[in-house]
């Protein structure tokens, strides 16, 4: 047999699509050609490949040795191709058989002694090859993660030899079974009754929890601004199987995924000098950014206006869509970014405006121009928007939660299961939640009575708010609603709502 061929992934956005690897060997002088548009890693495979291959003992071939990756127009990148090229040569030159081949998928870098080390994209290229029917052979650091996608036959491996014993049927792998589903739920340290006082600002991260609205917090250094949205998803419901896949499909295709992490909402908070590149994700070989690995999570951008304005404004068409369009010379990718955004602000250059210690003195021509960094266009795509003022020291004092417990501070459980009430409303309602509703949609979920519409209405006029803002502030009211089980939308909800748009006038 001098044609061999193997089935393997590659990598394109979220999707792995099929890579068939052709082995060829033909008569003429030695050598080991690589076809079908391979970068320099896929390239020097041939070199690991005739390496692993030598030092564990089988023959490497002195033919000519044609490698073709197809389809050729689809870029190959990364190590995990050395796998697939040497069962392909060794069943090219008849030392295993190659009647297994067509019911297994390959992939795995190989060290030069023979040994699998991990790849990247686990998860997604089983998604796929289950999807197709077939088994997904990988190294064995990589199986926990392929391992979670759901009827998908999984076999891990720790060296070439243990594969090669495997299609010769001499010592079979192990499947590895999914993991047990107490794993499927990732608890939170972090607990909202931790963060002492702010009960304004909690309300609003509730409703944001809620309705999946974006926020802003503005206030001095140190009033629990950041506290508060590190605790917000512990707020949020618990990801479903699809939704918790989706999440570590991302993270595989960034090389971040770990087990501890799985069926836990994502946070990402990228430091203020990120690029936009780093946000949204891109390079020669697309891969997720931020706002992507933030994917059903939270993504959150502390001292906002020290953020460049050119990285800001990448993200008001993913605010919009939900997802991530980037497109280079040779590949175009789409990525998920279905986040929920949280920023926090100082409210002016040197922090300290409207503290009680009167330490500011910046002027208001100071003020205007730091608040002025972020685009108008942002600011408006912001549903909700709270001042998170200083704190005094009776009310940091644990003295200030009684005995009985009556006032007690709520905890991220309690809030929790109001939140998942309002969600599980607003599904029942209109199969989305109230975020991610369409102008035509918030006029058949979101009207108000003739109250709450003439109030609306002087909003509009007094704040001089966009049409965008008018559905935004529907869309927040909505949720005050579900929050009480209010079936229609009434004046005091409207009010509540077009109070978090002060922002609008910065």
């Amino acid at each position: 047999m001098s044609l061999a061929v193997v089935l393997s992934r590659g990598l394109s956005g979220v999707d792995a699509p099929l890579v068939t690897v052709e082995v060829h060997l033909a008569g003429g002088l030695p050598a080991f050609n690589l076809v079908g548009l391979p970068d320099t890693e896929v390239r020097e495979s041939r070199d690991r490949v005739r390496a692993a291959l030598q030092n564990a003992k089988f023959e490497f071939p002195a033919r000519k040795i044609t490698v073709n990756l197809a389809p050729a127009d689809l870029p190959k990148e990364s190590g995990r191709y050395d796998l697939p090229i040497a069962i392909g040569v060794l069943a090219a030159t008849g030392q295993i058989p190659g009647t297994l081949l067509p019911r297994y998928e390959f992939a795995g870098e190989l060290a030069l002694g023979g040994s699998l080390r991990p790849i990247r994209g686990a998860l997604p290229m089983a998604l796929c090859a289950r999807r197709d029917g077939r088994a997904f052979v990988l190294p064995a650091e990589s199986a926990a993660e392929a391992a979670l996608v759901r009827d998908a036959m999984v076999y891990p491996a720790s060296s070439l030899l243990a594969v090669c014993a495997h299609l010769s049927e001499q010592e079979p792998l192990h499947a590895l079974g999914p993991p047990s589903d107490s794993a499927h739920q990732a608890g939170t340290a972090l607990d909202l009754a931790e963060v002492r006082g702010q009960e304004p600002a909690k309300r609003v991260l509730t409703i944001a929890a809620a309705g999946a609205h974006s926020l802003l917090m503005m206030g001095p250094p140190g009033t629990g601004k950041s506290m508060l949205a590190q605790r917000l998803p512990g707020l949020l419901p618990s990801l479903s199987e699809d939704e918790a896949l989706a999440v570590a499909s991302i993270a595989s295709l960034a090389g971040r995924f770990t087990a501890n992490g799985w069926g836990a909402r994502p946070f990402r908070a990228p430091h203020h000098t990120a690029s936009a590149v780093a946000l949204v994700g891109g390079g020669s070989d697309p891969r997720p950014g931020e706002i992507s690995l933030a994917h059903h999570g939270v993504l959150f951008l502390d001292e906002l206006p020290e953020w460049d304005r050119r990285v800001l404004e990448v993200l008001r068409e993913p605010l919009e869509s939900g997802v991530i369009h980037i497109s280079r010379a040779a590949r175009q990718s789409t990525f998920p970014a279905d986040f929920q955004f949280i920023a926090a602000m100082n409210p002016c250059p040197c922090g300290w405006l409207g503290h009680a210690s009167g330490r500011c003195h910046c002027t208001p021509d100071r003020i205007a121009r730091y608040r002025h960094r972020i685009s108008g266009p942002l600011i408006d795509r912001i549903d909700l928007g709270i001042e998170v003022p200083s704190l005094t020291a009776e009310t940091l004092s644990i003295k200030a939660v009684s005995r009985d417990g009556s006032n007690a501070p709520a905890t991220s459980a309690s809030v929790r299961q109001q939140v998942t009430s309002a969600r599980s409303r607003q599904m029942s309602r209109q199969g989305k939640l109230n975020a991610r509703l369409a102008p035509r949609e918030v006029e058949s979920h979101c009207q108000p009575g003739a109250a709450g519409a003439a109030l609306l209405a002087q909003a509009m006029a007094r704040l001089s708010l966009s049409a965008r803002a008018y559905h935004r502030i529907l869309k927040v009211a909505r949720t005050i609603a579900d929050l009480v089980d209010s079936s229609a939308v009434t004046a005091p909800h409207v009010a509540e709502a077009v109070g978090y748009r002060k922002f609008d006038r910065m």
